[in-house]
């Protein structure tokens, strides 16, 4: 392995700062009442613990946990002591109680900056952060929709990092069509119930890492109306508490399975079976499951874009240090078969890949940073017309920030194992990892398709299109703001007209869903998330390049400036072509049947 290939931990702190401090300002988020004990010092502290204990435990360990044969033995699994050593300092630093209330046994720090260092985590070991990851996720859904018995005796062990958690929604049979799910809940008549039937692809439902598993889960009841109007959510242990509040004996949810996936192989992934008595308790009113669910969901899919942003900036870092170091070949100009070899990245091609990894890696690092911090400002403003419309704005950007970073990250990841060559498909080397990782990005969390329809069919036209209307206007901000900035003339009138052709062909298409019907107006909605998500990042790439554009002169201002320009230039075009075929309504997708394939 070359030397200074592994150049250090992405993503890189300079580039971090700027993206919290000089792009965002998330020091403003320290006047609201809310965030008001933290400074700048606190923020910068926390970054700091991140990046060591993801340099000291997560990274040394990410090729073992890669590698580690999970087994399922007497219904039990163990992990690796270097997982065990990594959660358990994460844990310790405070950082699973990161944005939870202080009486809660949080540290109440913005989800802007707890996103910044679960990239950090992501970044250096994926598989282990996703342990953390979903056990926030729910305790968060017990802190909105949890009775004060739920926070007490399942959401504060888990902020305290003594309980995991795990969300479990998908079966055998039904996928993401959750509607069709047949777990059953029947009443026991003592406020309890009794859970029967199955639960497939459920990540971190069984391991050795905590004293209990909190399993929030997806079933019916007995008078249930049909299709997700009729599910509810149930706190499933894997260990009863007794009359002492303490985990007791074990209830009746087993692991009958492991799932064995291409990528993220860290991460236990388990069926799971309930019956021989097994015991839930119910989370709020009876058939309110997928409102409660939904909250821990779009949490969840920006942090499976922040994680698909953390790969990328990973895998670019590797790649860069690499072509750094490679010696192999010559220049075009060189036909001295006895002259030194140059580094392989003084060849055109190597910087065009290693250009549009950085493109791809820190345009969406933009992206999903900004959604956290429109979280922020949606929780913890105090000012109501603001807090409305930063949640209307994060609303419908919530399937771009998880989709876009996944999708383009496969291409991204994907040339990083091509600037190493033969080299980067061998698992000496991290990238080939980084690859089969992200290729699961877009599939968790509901698949890019889902996500798609989510957007075309639901979220720009709801409430008259008014998060549409917020974008644009964001949008419009950072232009009027960048307008007239030297060496940015070329961006701002052309996002300009990507914006207003996206107004023009989401327009088009939601008539045309009236007129022609949703499965025809919808047939390419896949497509039309692609190129809204392009649009989104090259706007947050303005944002950069225009800070970048007012600092004093240097490798790191030219190089934003310089990816910016990339952008622009190589991929907004795509997008805009994409909405004007898009807007064509081509009959090519919706008239192929079954049989022509």
């Amino acid at each position: 392995m070359l030397a200074s290939a592994a150049t250090g931990l992405a993503p890189r702190r300079r580039d971090l700062d700027f993206q919290l401090f000089e792009v965002l300002d998330v020091e403003a988020l320290l006047r609201l009442p809310q965030f008001a004990e933290h400074d700048r010092a606190t923020l910068s502290g926390v970054l700091d613990t991140a990046y060591e204990i993801a340099g000291d435990f997560f990274a040394p360990s990410a090729a073992e946990l890669d590698a580690f044969p999970f087994r399922l033995v007497d219904g039990n699994v163990a992990t690796p002591e270097s997982l065990k050593r990594a959660l358990r300092a994460y844990v310790d630093a405070g950082f699973m109680g990161a944005t939870f209330r202080a009486q809660d046994g949080g540290l109440q720090l913005p989800a802007t900056l707890s996103s910044a260092a679960g990239l950090v985590f992501n970044a250096a070991n994926g598989s282990a952060n996703a342990y953390a990851f979903l056990t926030i996720g729910a305790a968060h859904l017990l802190a909105a929709f949890g009775d004060d018995d739920q926070r007490e005796r399942w959401m504060r062990p888990m902020v305290e990092g003594r309980y995991f958690g795990t969300m479990a929604l998908s079966e055998p049979h039904a996928g993401s069509s959750l509607g069709d799910i047949t777990t059953q809940a029947i009443p026991a008549g003592d406020g309890t119930y009794r859970l029967h039937g199955s639960k497939m692809w459920i990540s971190a439902a069984e391991h050795d890492l905590s004293e209990n598993i909190v399993n929030l889960v997806l079933a019916k009841l007995p008078d249930a109306p049909p299709g997700v109007k009729g599910i509810s959510l149930f706190i499933v242990p894997k260990f009863l508490l007794d009359e002492h509040g303490r985990p007791g004996r074990r209830n009746g949810v087993h692991v009958t399975g492991l799932n064995h996936k291409l990528g993220q192989r860290g991460v236990v992934n388990t069926v799971l079976t309930f019956g021989d008595d097994c015991t839930g308790y119910l989370v709020g009113a009876p058939h309110d499951g997928m409102r409660q669910m939904f909250h821990m969901m779009n949490e969840a899919r920006i942090a499976v874009g922040a994680g698909a942003a953390a790969l990328n900036l990973a895998a670019y870092e590797y790649s860069l240090g690499y072509a750094k170091d490679r010696p192999q070949g010559r220049r075009l100009t060189d036909k001295d078969p006895l002259s030194r070899p140059v580094a392989i990245i003084e060849h055109a091609d190597v910087r065009r890949m290693l250009l549009k990894q950085k493109a791809i890696a820190e345009g969406g690092l933009a992206l999903v940073l900004y959604c956290s911090y429109l979280v922020d400002i949606a929780n913890a403003s105090e000012d109501a017309a603001e807090r409305e419309a930063a949640h209307g704005l994060v609303d419908v950007l919530t399937p771009v920030a998880k989709t876009w970073p996944s999708e383009h990250g496969i291409e991204s990841t994907s040339l990083a194992i091509q600037i190493l060559g033969g080299y980067g498909y061998s698992p000496e080397y991290p990238v080939e990892r980084h690859f089969r990782d992200q290729r699961l990005n877009p599939i968790h969390e509901g698949t890019t398709g889902i996500q798609g329809l989510d957007l075309l069919g639901r979220k720009v036209r709801l409430h008259g299109g008014e998060g549409l209307r917020l974008f644009v206007e964001a949008m419009q901000h950072d232009i009027d703001a960048a307008r007239g900035v030297a060496g940015l003339r070329e961006e701002t009138p052309a996002l300009e007209a990507a914006s207003r052709e996206l107004v023009r062909v989401t327009r088009a298409l939601l008539e045309a869903q009236i007129e022609l019907g949703p499965e025809r107006a919808l047939a390419e909605s896949t497509a039309y998330l692609d190129a809204f998500g392009t649009i989104a990042v090259a706007w947050r790439w303005l944002a950069q390049a225009r800070v970048a554009a007012a600092a004093p002169p240097d490798d790191f201002s030219a190089g934003k400036l310089a990816a910016s320009r990339y952008f622009f230039r190589y991929e907004l075009p795509a997008a805009v072509a994409t909405l004007r075929r898009l807007a064509e309504l081509d009959e090519l997708i919706f008239s192929v049947t079954p049989q022509m394939l």
